[in-house]
C-alpha cells in the first residue's frame, strides 16, 4: 500500500476481471466474449473513418450514434446516454443516480463490479438473497418485504447465474418503487431475455443500460448506452460533463453506428450463439452436470461428484479456460462461456477426458 494513496483508495477491493492469457491455441471460454467477429459493416466503417479527421475531437454529444439507438428501441435521442463501455455507463448511473440517503439493494450473487462502484463512491448498500435455486425474487424489492425503500440495480439476465427476469417481473419491482430509480443492467439481454426498455414510456424511475460488448461482438472497442426518461439521461450527462465531455472517439462512434444498424448480422449471430448454448446445455446434462437455466451467451454448471476449482484446473491444462468464482454459494459452478460449435465440443471431450 502506498504512503501517497487516499483513505478511499486504500479500502478498495478492485474488481477482478476475467483472465486474459496470452498463449497460444486457446480455447478462451472465461469472459463472455462473443466467439463471432463483428458484423463487415463495423469494419468498414472504422477504416472509412481512419482519416484527417481523427485530429478533431468527436462529437461530444455522440448524437448520430443516439439517433440511432433511438430508432432501434423507439425511444427518443434525448433519453439515450452514451459512454465507453457499459461499465462506464453503470458507473455514472451509480454516482449521478444511485448514491441515495437509502441503501441501494442489489443481489447476494451478481455482477461484481457494483460492491467496487459502492465503496468507490461512499454508496451505503444491501444485497438481497437469491433464491435456493438462484433466482431473484421480484418479491424481495417490494416495499412490502422489508428490505428498505433504497434504489436498485439488477442485472438482467443475472451474471453469473444466468437466469433471467421475465419483463412482467421487472414491472412489478418498478412500479412498486415509483420514488427511486431502478436499473436493469442488460448486458446479455438479447441472448434471450426480454428487454426493459418497452417499460420507459411508463415509468420515468426506469434506466436500462446495455453494451455493444457481448451481442454485437465489440468487446474491444468499448462503447455501452443506457435509455431513460429526459431527466435520468440529463442527471448522466451532469456527471460525465463534470470530467470528460468527450464519451467515445470517432473510431468507436463510427463502428457502434455500423453494428447498430446491421440488424440483420446481429440477429443471425445471437441466433447461432443460442443454438450452441442449448447443444451444450444438453451434453452438460448427459455428463451429470446441473446447469441453471441460461438467457445468456454462458451456461453456469455444476458436478454433483466433482470439485469445480479441480475441474478448472484440469481444463486448463487441456488448453481451455472458463470461470471459477471462490465465493460463497456459487464456489461450486464453473461458468462457461458459449464459443463456437468446435470450441464446446472440445470442452465436452476434454470432461470427458477428466471424467474417465
Amino acid at each position: 500500500m502506498s504512503r501517497f494513496w487516499s483513505p478511499v483508495v486504500a479500502g478498495l477491493s478492485p474488481y477482478v476481471p476475467g483472465e486474459q492469457p496470452k498463449l497460444r491455441n486457446l480455447i478462451k471460454l472465461n469472459t463472455n466474449e462473443n466467439p463471432y467477429g463483428p458484423s463487415p459493416k463495423v469494419l468498414d466503417a472504422i477504416r472509412a473513418a481512419c482519416d484527417d479527421s481523427l485530429r478533431l475531437y468527436p462529437d461530444p454529444g455522440a448524437d448520430l450514434l443516439r439517433q440511432a439507438i433511438g430508432k432501434r428501441y423507439a425511444v427518443e435521442p434525448a433519453q439515450v446516454f452514451v459512454g465507453n463501455g457499459s461499465d462506464e455507463v453503470l458507473a455514472l448511473a451509480f454516482q449521478a443516480l444511485l448514491n441515495q440517503s437509502e441503501p441501494l439493494r442489489y443481489p447476494d450473487i451478481t455482477y461484481s463490479f457494483y460492491p467496487v462502484y459502492c465503496g468507490l463512491y461512499g454508496i451505503r448498500h444491501q444485497t438481497v438473497a437469491l433464491t435456493e435455486d438462484f433466482r431473484i425474487d421480484p418479491a424481495d424489492y417490494l416495499p412490502t418485504a422489508g428490505k428498505g425503500a433504497g434504489p436498485i440495480i439488477l442485472p438482467n439476465p443475472n451474471a453469473p447465474t444466468g437466469r433471467p427476469l421475465a419483463l412482467d417481473d421487472i414491472e412489478r419491482i418498478v412500479a412498486a418503487n415509483p420514488d427511486v430509480v431502478v436499473v436493469v443492467d442488460e448486458a446479455y439481454i438479447d441472448f434471450g431475455g426480454e428487454s426493459a426498455v418497452s417499460l420507459i414510456a411508463r415509468y420515468d424511475n426506469l434506466l436500462v443500460v446495455q453494451t455493444l460488448s457481448k451481442s454485437r461482438s465489440l468487446a474491444g472497442l468499448r462503447v455501452g448506452y443506457a435509455m431513460g426518461s429526459k431527466a435520468l439521461i440529463d442527471g448522466l450527462d451532469r456527471v460525465k460533463n463534470s470530467f470528460n465531455s468527450y464519451p467515445i472517439d470517432r473510431l468507436a462512434a463510427a463502428g457502434a453506428l455500423a453494428a447498430i444498424e446491421d440488424e440483420a448480422y446481429f440477429q443471425q449471430t445471437c441466433a447461432a450463439v443460442v443454438r450452441t448454448r442449448d447443444a451444450l446445455t444438453a451434453n452438460l446434462h448427459a455428463l451429470g452436470f446441473e446447469v441453471l437455466p441460461s438467457a445468456a451467451n454462458f451456461v453456469f454448471a455444476r458436478h454433483p461428484a466433482r470439485d469445480a476449482a479441480q475441474m478448472a484446473a484440469a481444463l486448463r491444462e487441456e488448453g481451455i479456460i472458463v470461470r471459477h468464482f471462490r465465493h460463497a454459494r456459487i464456489d461450486q459452478f464453473l461458468r462457461i462461456s458459449v464459443g463456437t460449435d468446435a470450441e464446446c465440443d472440445s470442452l465436452v471431450h476434454a470432461l470427458k477426458g477428466i471424467f474417465a
